[in-house]
């Protein structure tokens, strides 16, 4: 069976746009997602980006989810270091309360900005390695038990809880607590399968879930042709060359790259995007196949990132990616 597919959103602000735009565009997007059939939609803290406006996460969650009936909204993830876990609580006991069983919580250990902003985010640097007590912490918010301090709402409200990350560590903790496990490969490629495997040899059986439960994520440009596709993703090249050259701005139009970078500065891209698939839908299908084939463990979900600066053409890459995977399903 084919994985379920869903949908990570930066909140992208284009050149010549602001996030107000920025938001405008993803409730447009979430709409044609859920219409489409994606399983879920994913927005994802950062700070200090001017390309990315996702960075107060749970208002941008209740935004989308009131513009949409079923799809299920949430964090993928919330920089749970950069907060305390009983905020978190209250703020996803919140949106559970309105949108009852759609909403996510996806924790990461990662800042989600650099350190002069995280300071400025009040984040104790040491949290990054308390993260297993700070997710133990946030989730007996959610218990039905008596405490001396209770997270309302939140207290008793049964919300799936992620765990995501780039690297081991949050996988096996993942597989210890019996949590789903989300991996960033869109832009970590280098240890999915590590990563995979930890999961699933640490995997013990919770009240959350009885067996692992992987989803990876990937960026997908599918155009009407080869050449577009490839030509979309050229804007998401174009944001690593900038984060390699020190130089972070908005999402800017595709170009051609050839012009742009070094062959130095392309390979350097170009793995760390190593699983960034672009085409047209056949050959998109057929790339998503072929790592999927090349896994030592299954895959149950597949979260697509398009960094795609056309929102028209964005919108047509996630229709276009949904309905090939219905024809083949």
């Amino acid at each position: 069976m084919l994985p379920k597919l869903s949908v990570l959103d930066l909140a992208p602000v284009l050149e010549g746009e602001t996030p107000a735009d920025a938001f405008r565009h993803s409730r447009d997007l979430i709409q044609v997602a859920e219409k489409s059939g994606y399983h879920r939609y994913w927005v994802a803290e950062h700070h200090n980006m001017e390309g990315i406006a996702s960075s107060a996460t749970a208002v941008l969650i209740c935004y989308l989810a009131s513009a949409t009936n079923k799809i299920r909204v949430g964090a993928g993830g919330i920089m749970l270091p950069n907060h305390a876990p009983l905020v978190i609580a209250e703020q996803f006991g919140t949106l559970e309360s309105m949108f009852p069983g759609r909403i996510d919580l996806g924790l990461g250990r990662a800042p989600g900005t650099d350190m002069l902003t995280a300071r400025a985010l009040r984040r104790d640097e040491a949290g990054a390695y308390q993260f297993d007590q700070l997710v133990d912490e946030l989730m007996s918010y959610f218990d039905d038990e008596h405490r001396a301090v209770i997270a309302v709402p939140g207290k008793g409200i049964q919300i799936p809880v992620w765990l995501l990350g780039s690297s081991l560590y949050s996988a096996r903790l993942a597989g210890i607590l019996g949590l789903p496990f989300a991996f960033a490969s869109h832009f970590a490629p280098d240890l999915l399968d590590d990563a995979i495997d930890t999961y699933h040899r640490h995997f013990t059986p919770s009240e959350h879930l009885e067996s692992p439960y992987t989803m990876v994520s990937i960026n997908a440009f599918v155009g009407e042709s080869d050449e577009e596709g490839e030509f979309l993703a050229s804007t998401l090249y174009q944001q690593f060359l900038g984060i390699i050259r020190g130089k972070r701005g908005k999402t800017p139009p595709p170009t051609d790259m050839e012009s742009l970078w070094s062959e130095d500065e392309k390979k350097h891209v170009m793995q760390t995007l190593k699983y960034t698939f672009a085409g047209s839908k056949e050959t998109v299908f057929r790339q998503i196949g072929e790592f999927l084939s090349q896994r030592n463990k299954p895959v149950d979900e597949i979260m697509v990132n398009s960094s795609i600066y056309d929102q028209g053409k964005r919108r047509k890459s996630y229709e276009l990616l949904a309905q090939i995977f219905k024809e083949h399903s």
